[in-house]
């Protein structure tokens, strides 16, 4: 190696021995005395070298500096540096390459700059410390989950990345044949078809850290390409495959933050919803939804008596901090998530007995109002806000208010992990056929006490399927597969899809169940999404070296481009545009 020693792991052990760093110039300081200062910069962090003055270097430069390693006087110490007590005295200086001034500061201030700066020169902000501890932070991630699968005797295989195309989940990408002028490949959303192919195949435990790419709209936790654990196991059932999945969350969440977490607590799909009104909760703060439609069995208040479901929250001590045009504000959050309206009450004291103010306090009786106050746990200063709709609109409706009023950011506060089970099998009526659509593909298998209910009533049937949550974000899900294909018929019939259309649509993977699958269930979670909240970062592009902003165009390559007419004739294609 051309240095000794890293920039970042010098200390007072090594004082006295000549050592050579090398680096780029973090900061240049003027001296007397014809000395300079420079923080040569590495990976690993900062050492104040101490050069002569007429060396030409400036910010950026890339350096091999030789020295010898010297304690600091007291005066001169810097707490704030891990090399503070030490510094490099009697510096020859070799200039490795010379640079010219970046386009914005890469320290702490780049975090103000613009995103599509930082994009552009994606290249220059990864030598920030912030972006160097994110992408070993990911590193330390994928690491731990590698060991943790092994340890389990998961086997590693890496799945085709062309793929035949199966539009029924989330847009895909796809990909021109050469050789099959006017037919596509398409780039996996997941390995979902070849995983379980890999069960009837007899490996067992399969598992990849595998890439996925979805043609959907980007956001904060979303990105055309991720990256996700993916696992299968043969033989499996429910706690059997949360088991596996969680030793790697564990391992992993053990290298980046030092702490291993607690046991992963479970709740259903039902209770998390009746409780927070979300299938994906954040567990770190206490406001929880409370049943509130028996309090208005008899109510004459108009919004209450035609409903279904009423629920309520309480935002204790909220009444100083929701003034009207805030409550307006949740009340137009409340509409465009579905619901007709949002009553507010806030909690006042008059006579000493609490009360409530509120435009529709009028419509409540004595009774009702005290019934309210006491089922919400209201206090003086509290703002109870309450929806009023049928069971799924109420449900979700709060959730999202109860995330808008309370929720801490992403990375702030403990890392709250939890199961959530028992999803529905089925999820809403297509508007086309007026059959159940599946809450998550065909091929989930229905909870076993539910399977009469199939044809019966198939909007009570629950999934064997499961979803792990980190601070409100999901992080993954899987299911138990159906592996018995008479079981799987009858799925496909509730779905409209006759055994004509299932053999065009999915043949290829029903076939080899015809040859003896075991039964098996799998988990897939996103490494971007668990770097990120370990890394305390709100957004996934923040752990992943080159992500695409927002609007998917790269302003670092340009990309997406168009291409010449040659290579689209080769493709037997042409554009429309």
């Amino acid at each position: 190696m051309m240095r000794t020693h890293l920039c970042g792991r010098l200390s007072a052990a090594e004082a006295g021995q000549e050592v050579t760093l090398t680096g780029w110039v973090n900061r240049r300081r003027e001296h007397g005395d014809h000395l300079t200062f420079i923080d040569l910069r590495d990976f690993s962090g900062v050492t104040q070298c101490v050069i002569n003055n007429d060396i030409d270097v400036r910010s950026e430069y890339v350096l091999a500096v030789s020295g010898t390693v010297t304690m600091r006087t007291e005066d001169t110490v810097n707490p704030d540096l891990a090399t503070g007590q030490i510094e490099l005295k009697d510096c020859t200086v070799e200039v490795l390459s010379k640079a010219e001034p970046p386009p914005f500061p890469l320290d702490d201030r780049a975090d103000g700059v613009d995103e599509l700066i930082r994009l552009r020169y994606r290249y220059l902000d990864l030598r920030r410390q912030r972006m160097q501890k994110n992408m070993r932070v990911r590193s330390a991630v994928n690491a731990a989950i590698r060991n943790a699968m092994e340890r389990q005797d998961f086997v590693e295989v890496e799945t085709p990345m062309l793929m035949p195309s199966t539009p029924e989940g989330a847009r895909e990408f796809l990909v021109p044949s050469r050789q099959r002028p006017g037919a596509f490949y398409a780039l996996p959303q997941s390995p979902q078809l070849y995983k379980q192919l890999l069960m009837v195949g007899g490996l067992d435990r399969y598992y990849q850290i595998a890439r996925c790419l979805r043609d959907e709209d980007l956001r904060a936790d979303r990105q055309y390409e991720f990256m996700q654990l993916d696992m299968e196991m043969s033989f499996a059932e429910v706690d059997d495959v949360l088991s596996a999945a969680e030793v790697g969350v564990m391992d992993a969440a053990e290298a980046a933050t030092g702490v291993r977490p607690d046991p992963v607590p479970r709740i259903t799909w039902q209770e998390a919803m009746e409780r927070f009104g979300t299938d994906k909760p954040d567990l770190r703060f206490e406001v929880e939804l409370v049943e509130l439609t028996d309090v208005f069995a008899s109510t004459g208040f108009k919004a209450f008596s035609s409903a279904s479901s009423i629920k309520g929250i309480n935002v204790v001590g909220g009444s100083a901090d929701y003034g009207r045009n805030k409550l307006d504000g949740l009340t137009d959050v409340a509409k465009s998530f579905g619901a007709k309206g949002m009553v507010w009450l806030r909690v006042k004291t008059e006579d000493g007995a609490p009360t409530l103010e509120s435009p529709v306090a009028k419509f409540l009786s004595e009774e009702e109002k005290t019934a309210l106050i006491s089922r919400l746990s209201g206090n003086e200063g509290d703002l109870l806000l309450i929806i009023a709709d049928e069971w799924m609109t109420t449900c979700g409706v709060l959730g999202e208010l109860r995330n808008r009023v309370a929720r801490p950011p992403v990375s702030q506060g403990p890392y709250k992990y939890l199961w959530v089970t028992d999803f529905p099998l089925f999820v809403g009526v297509d508007a086309v056929t007026g059959r159940p659509k599946p809450g998550h593909h065909a091929f989930c298998h229905p909870h076993p006490a539910d399977v009469d209910k199939l044809e019966t009533d198939p909007m009570a049937v629950r999934a064997w399927a499961y979803d792990l949550v980190l601070n409100g974000w999901e992080l993954g899900s899987g299911s138990i597969r159906i592996h018995d294909p008479a079981l799987q018929r009858r799925v496909f019939a509730v779905l409209g899809i006759d055994e004509d259309e299932a053999n065009r649509r999915f043949g290829f993977f029903l076939e080899p169940f015809r040859y003896g699958a075991p039964p098996h269930g799998g988990f897939a979670y996103g490494i971007d999404r668990l770097t990120a909240i370990l890394a305390g970062e709100e957004n996934i592009r923040e752990v992943i070296a080159f992500p695409k902003p927002q609007s998917g165009l790269d302003p670092m390559t340009d990309s997406p481009t168009e291409v010449d007419a040659k290579q689209l004739a080769e493709l037997g294609l042409r554009t429309t545009i």
